[in-house]
């Protein structure tokens, strides 16, 4: 509802001559005319990545600290690494929040070149890491193709919806868009065989159309069709006696984990075992019992059920808040970019971190079939936090831009 403003000075009397010799009070209230702009800096956003970035490390430490000593006789082997690298994204994530997006926008295309160049390369000349080569390097030294991946179709599509303009509205224009980012997914899924990154870079290229583009109901139709699709084939492999397939396997893991509880189903029925055991507060910060050797990697994808059985269902709800405020600030910026491009590449991020968020707790419950996707932020991996704290760079830079009276 619109409000007239009126100027807030006081109304000044005629001065007398007495009053005139007077040296004249500055008055405490000024216009809103008289306010000037003023750069804004979302110190929200700072905050809830800091305070998310050392739960993360508590938690790392509390699940991690039995296999380490195991494996490395050294407790602080995964807690010290993932220190390091998180404090040096930090500085990064500020250093780079000071750049203008505008010229990393200018770069997107050599980025998405370089991104998807590594993502083929990996297939041939990546490191085998429990059966999946998915990273390059050494073991000292490594890091996730799949990772800069996601950050170059975030740059990428909001540049090109940018210079396409109006033309969107067409279906060529939408086609072009669409190909980006369905090349990359399509490298990250078959030259990484990681499917939970294909499928997040794929749902950040139909919202950024969705976005963008001036019609809905294409989209809808899409999206009840796809919902068919999945109804059908979750239906076919319930009535049917299927066995093969890596993928058909993980599904029928899925929907009956008691009848694989020796293979492929023991991971998840151990992470529910630790939520069960949690109950409300749970069993205490450090006193999980699943994680002394029953729950695999438990520091890393199934780290949200060493919450719920240290912290319970109560210390779970809060992470979740957290998140939630998370993508709330990013809503924020991008409702309040200074223009169309600023507003895109936060609204990426933000699609990024809330599928990210979901698919790992919607597995972790058994909601959806195991991706080996992780927690942002809390589930270990130097390569995932540091692109991560990249992205909260990008959305600070934004962020900066942002002009208020």
């Amino acid at each position: 509802m619109a409000v007239r403003t009126t100027n807030l000075r006081p109304v000044q009397k005629k001065k007398t001559a007495s009053a005139k010799k007077a040296a004249p009070k500055k008055s405490l209230f000024v216009s809103r005319s008289a306010l000037s702009e003023r750069d804004y800096f979302d110190y929200n956003l700072l905050a809830v990545v800091i305070l998310l970035t050392c739960f993360g490390l508590i938690m790392l430490y509390s699940s991690s600290a039995y296999e380490a000593i195991v494996e490395n006789n050294d407790d602080m082997v995964y807690f010290r690494k993932q220190a390091i690298i998180s404090a040096a994204a930090l500085v990064l994530a500020l250093v780079g929040s000071q750049i203008d997006y505008h010229r990393l926008a200018d770069f997107s295309l050599p980025i998405y070149v370089v991104s998807t160049f590594l993502l083929i390369i990996t297939k041939f000349v990546g490191r085998e890491v429990n059966g999946a080569k998915r990273w390059l390097g050494t073991s000292s030294f490594s890091f996730q193709p799949a990772e800069l991946a996601k950050i170059a179709v975030i740059l990428l599509l909001p540049t090109l919806i940018v210079k396409m303009g109006f033309k969107l509205k067409g279906v060529k224009p939408v086609l072009v868009i669409t190909f980006f980012g369905a090349v990359s997914s399509f490298c990250t899924y078959y030259f990484t065989d990681n499917l939970s990154t294909a499928i997040i870079i794929l749902g950040i290229t139909v919202v950024l159309v969705f976005i963008a583009h001036p019609k809905t109901a294409p989209f809808v139709i899409a999206a009840c069709v796809c919902a068919v699709g999945v109804a059908l084939l979750v239906a076919w492999i319930i009535t049917s006696d299927v066995s093969g397939g890596f993928r058909i396997a993980r599904i029928q893991v899925w929907l009956h984990p008691e009848d694989y509880s020796s293979s492929g189903g023991y991971q998840i029925l151990q992470a529910l075992y630790a939520i069960g055991n949690g109950g409300f507060f749970g069993k205490g910060l450090g006193n999980s019992t699943q994680k002394l050797g029953s729950l695999p990697e438990a520091q890393n994808d199934m780290i949200f059920s060493i919450i719920c059985e240290e912290l319970g269902l109560f210390g779970a709800a809060l992470v979740i808040l957290l998140f939630v405020f998370l993508l709330y600030r990013l809503f924020f910026i991008a409702q309040n970019a200074p223009d169309l491009l600023g507003s895109l590449i936060v609204s990426g991020i933000f699609v990024h971190i809330a599928l990210q968020v979901v698919l790992n707790i919607a597995v972790v419950t058994n909601l959806i079939p195991t991706t080996g996707i992780t927690l942002p932020f809390i589930s270990y991996g130097g390569t995932s936090i540091l692109f991560l704290m990249a992205e909260m760079g990008l959305a600070l830079g934004v962020s900066r831009q942002i002009k208020f009276k």
